[in-house]
């Protein structure tokens, strides 16, 4: 078949493909068009993921989950199908199965562009929130650091161990646990007020794991979808992360404040334990970086089952780590600095400094 009659044959392919482009291209011109996000962002976006997760909650599963198993078992089988046709007399099926899917791709990211990517050029948390960082100095992380290792030492007793003394809540309790999680913050913060949706296990969590992620919001459905198979102590706080996505936090660093504030203020002992002990792990990596003995001092002043909650999380992840993990962790870096993310992976350290504004006042007293 010649290039003008695969043309003509696949032309609705071939216009779909044109207007995904330009559908891109418009998203591009306005992303930079601050006002035009928020109006998006608000008006449009939102109430469409917020529609769509309302369809999808009641599932039992992640019907995102569902949808790219369905996605990636149809392409395959048509892929051996158009490979069967070539074979037989039907050159153009290869070509014809590359150009469907590429418009079927395309378009899928258009839509992720358009329900979330915009989201990371409308206001901001801290914007609506009025937190404006001026920097953090040294004495000021080593107190706050200090702070959340304490209050994860004085909630570590709050919640069920097992008989190694790591933390042993279920899985499913703590699933079952988020309604209202974010209630104590809608005063203060109204922006955060969204419809509760709940946590959809993921079933290809070890995926998941071999990947480096904990869990994810699908931009499509609206749905909160979380690694089932690393430990329990993270998934609390884990979730409220997600939440906060859900509820128009886009930047990675600002999910990860509000999730921990959320956890924290929530009054269920898991989360709260599980928020002051992440807000614990991103400052003590932060003044690692600068202080390294303080760090260290700090570490050992944990108490043991604190400290074993944390060797358990880093012997889990050390088993994950290799080439799959740094391959993961390398396209979604490049997914965020897509969209203006520059700190890549690195933005889920930036979180640091809205901690250390928040609650510097009643650490250094």
């Amino acid at each position: 078949m010649s290039l003008r009659a695969f043309a003509a044959t696949h032309r609705a392919a071939l216009w779909g493909l044109a207007a995904g482009a330009a559908a891109l291209g418009v998203f591009w011109l306005a992303r930079s068009h601050r006002p035009a996000m928020d109006f998006w962002v608000e008006r449009v976006s939102m109430p469409v993921k917020r529609g769509l997760s309302a369809l999808a909650d009641p599932l039992p599963f992640s019907l995102c989950e569902a949808g790219v198993t369905v996605l990636i078992a149809g392409a395959l089988v048509l892929l051996i199908r158009a490979i069967w046709l070539s074979a037989h007399g039907q050159p153009a099926a290869l070509g014809a199965w590359g150009l469907h899917l590429a418009v079927l791709l395309l378009w899928i990211y258009v839509g992720v562009c358009a329900l979330w990517g915009t989201q990371y050029y409308a206001a901001s948390f801290a914007e609506k929130a009025g937190m404006d960082v001026p920097g953090v100095r040294v004495e000021q992380l080593t107190a706050v650091t200090a702070y959340f290792g304490a209050q994860a030492a004085a909630c570590a007793d709050s919640v069920p161990r097992d008989g190694e003394g790591c933390f042993a809540v279920s899985r499913e309790e703590i699933l079952a646990q988020t309604e209202g999680l974010y209630d104590s913050l809608l005063e203060r913060w109204p922006f955060l007020e969204g419809p509760e949706r709940r946590a959809k296990p993921a079933f290809y969590s070890k995926l998941m794991s071999a990947w480096g992620f904990t869990g994810y919001l699908c931009p499509l459905t609206g749905e909160s979808t979380l690694n089932v198979d690393s430990p329990e102590v993270f998934l609390p706080v884990t979730i409220a992360h997600e939440f906060a996505h859900q509820r128009g936090v886009a930047a990675e660093q600002e999910a990860n404040f509000a999730g921990i504030m959320a956890s924290i203020t929530s009054g269920k002992a898991a989360y709260v334990y599980s928020g002051w002990l992440e807000g614990y792990i991103y400052l003590s990596n932060a003044l690692y970086r600068v202080e390294p003995e303080a760090s260290a001092a700090s570490m050992a002043a944990l108490p043991v089952e604190v400290r074993a909650d944390l060797a358990k999380n880093n012997a889990y992840w050390a088993s994950w780590s290799g080439p799959i993990r740094e391959t993961g962790e390398k396209v979604y870096t490049a997914f965020l600095e897509s969209y203006g993310q520059t700190l890549g992976m690195q933005s889920y350290g930036a979180c640091v400094d809205l901690l250390v504004e928040e609650f510097w006042p009643v650490a250094q007293g």
